[in-house]
């Protein structure tokens, strides 16, 4: 225990418990005694909770390294500005110090666990608004080098109400200021928060300003600029008060330190996600942009990746969002004589590597086709042996089906893969194929062909295991289960194979699972891709 004066000066440097991430027992502050000292009890400990007395410290402590001190926060430290006479305790004054930190390591803990810029945005305004002392507030993420991606987030308000703000010109907006730095600054210098305490009675207020915050009934706001000196502006948080007032200059600190933390961990969110655009963009030119159009026969495709927003189109239109380094692919072209090639197939791993593996694959097996489509084995065997020569470490499962539309005949074979699936009003059963190895795995890969004949109205399903996977049932289940999804199919919907492939998919896969789902949970076969091709004989 330490024997202390009640007339006690202390100097806190703040900016010390900053650099050592808020640690409040490193944060070493160089104090001052104005009274005469006590006798200690027991020798003094070189750091107490961020205090460090005149009392000369042992040899082998350091000496306490003297730095411009901050303005004393209000309920903060105490600072050389004053002394602890009649202001209450010491222990007092520091377990207030203490209690900000503690709240800022909360706030940041909860912070870094978010994974994607949205959910980012939403913590960084809900924290802020408990550290500022708003109900509501809006962020606005465009980053400076004008990459994107830019979004608005909002806390407390609909999106109708974001759009009634956007109203608003932007360059009387404390964001928009912000933003688009309006505001005089010294060259190099990171824009500055900007505090509205009273706009019922700013004189220069711009109209529409005063009118869509009467409307929306809000009377003061303090926006917070998203800006480090690695990173640069990446946007501005703003938070609104329902009367006038601001953040006092405690509040103003507290969130001013978030809010850097904030725009550090925005940052790297941001580097990801240009990294998964990039990937998935990639993943896109590598798979059919458009579907043919053959009489006899209507296509519709969905391609999901994991963790990719739902999309998707009918007979020839663009196919949905693929995810990033996924391995699963599709492929329709039209052959010789009113001939129909139907493709799917997934490449073993992630990454760039599965990405090119699959261009190569999906553009051997067209060459393949054109050459000898009538023979799906020969296709086949064709491509497992340029992957064996290629790839020699990589396998890949695949099904070929040669269509012929006016006679209503397909002819296909697969290797390692799914059973199709074919959907009718008096029957929904899985083609009986053989048992195949992968593509890779053996060192002659043979397999007998199937021939099944579509009645009219029909629709045949080809699809990839990742559907199966994405269930997070085991095989027989999930077989089950996407049976019954097809067999469920409406009688209305029947007709157009882009709605029998999306009732599938919604029914198929827990609300939980569904690709593009907010909040997925991690899980086996999360991070599958989804194949669904449909075809359906007229």
């Amino acid at each position: 225990m330490l024997d202390m004066p009640l007339h006690v000066r202390v100097d806190v440097g703040l900016w010390i418990a900053e650099q050592n991430d808020l640690g409040v027992c490193d944060a070493i502050a160089a104090n001052e005694l104005v009274g005469k000292t006590s006798a200690m009890s027991t020798p003094r400990a070189p750091k107490v909770a961020g205090i460090d007395s005149a009392v000369p410290a042992p040899p082998h402590t350091a000496e306490p390294v003297g730095a411009p001190l901050p303005p004393p926060l209000p309920g903060g430290p105490p600072s050389a500005a004053g002394t602890l006479s009649g202001d209450g305790p010491l222990q007092d004054r520091l377990a207030g110090w203490v209690s900000d930190l503690t709240l800022l390591h909360d706030l940041t803990e909860a912070l870094i666990r978010t994974a994607s810029l949205d959910d980012a945005l939403r913590e960084l305004l809900r924290a802020g608004a408990s550290l500022v002392g708003a109900r509501r507030g809006m962020a606005v993420l465009e980053p400076a080098d004008g990459l994107g991606p830019a979004s608005t987030i909002g806390l407390g308000l609909a999106h109708a109400d974001l759009g009634t703000i956007e109203t608003v010109p932007r360059d009387v907006t404390s964001y928009g200021r912000i933003l688009d730095g309006l505001d005089p600054l010294p060259e190099g210098a990171l824009p500055r928060p900007i505090a509205v305490p009273d706009l019922r009675s700013a004189r220069d207020l711009d109209p529409r300003h005063r009118e869509v915050a009467a409307r929306l009934g809000y009377a003061a706001s303090y926006a917070l600029p998203l800006a480090t000196q690695d990173t640069g502006t990446l946007g501005a948080a703003v938070w609104l008060y329902d009367e006038p007032a601001e953040p006092a200059e405690r509040q103003r600190h507290l969130v001013g330190l978030y809010g850097g933390l904030a725009t550090a961990h925005l940052g790297r969110l941001l580097e990801v996600e240009r990294a998964r655009a990039h990937s998935t963009a990639l993943a896109e030119e590598l798979l059919p942009h458009r579907l043919p159009l053959v009489p006899g026969v209507q296509l519709a495709v969905r391609h999901r990746g994991g963790g990719a927003r739902n999309g998707g189109a009918h007979g020839g239109g663009t196919h949905g969002g693929g995810a990033p380094g996924g391995g699963d692919w599709f492929d329709a072209l039209p052959l010789p004589e009113g001939g129909l090639g139907l493709a799917v197939g997934s490449v073993s791993g992630g990454g760039p590597g599965a990405l090119a593996a699959k261009g190569r694959l999906r553009a051997s097996l067209r060459a393949y086709a054109v050459m000898e489509g009538e023979d799906p084995v020969a296709v086949l065997s064709d491509l497992e042996l340029l992957l064996r020569l290629t790839e020699p470490a990589r396998s890949a499962t695949a099904l070929f089906a040669y269509c012929e539309p006016r006679a209503r005949r397909i002819l296909l074979a697969g290797a390692g893969h799914a059973p199709p699936l074919l959907v009718g009003a008096h029957r929904t059963e899985f083609v009986e194929t053989s048992l195949s190895a992968p593509l890779g795995m053996l060192a002659c890969w043979e397999a007998p062909s199937v021939e099944l004949s579509p009645a009219p109205g029909e629709t045949v399903l080809l699809y990839t295991d990742g559907l199966l996977r994405r269930t997070g049932d085991d095989t027989d289940r999930a077989f089950a289960r996407l049976h019954a999804a097809a067999a469920s199919v409406p009688k209305a919907d029947r007709a157009d194979p882009g709605a029998v492939a999306d009732h599938v998919l919604r029914t198929v896969l827990p609300e939980g699972r569904r690709p593009g789902a907010e909040g997925v949970a991690g899980g086996a076969g999360e991070d599958d891709d989804i194949v669904l091709l449909a075809a359906r004989f007229e």
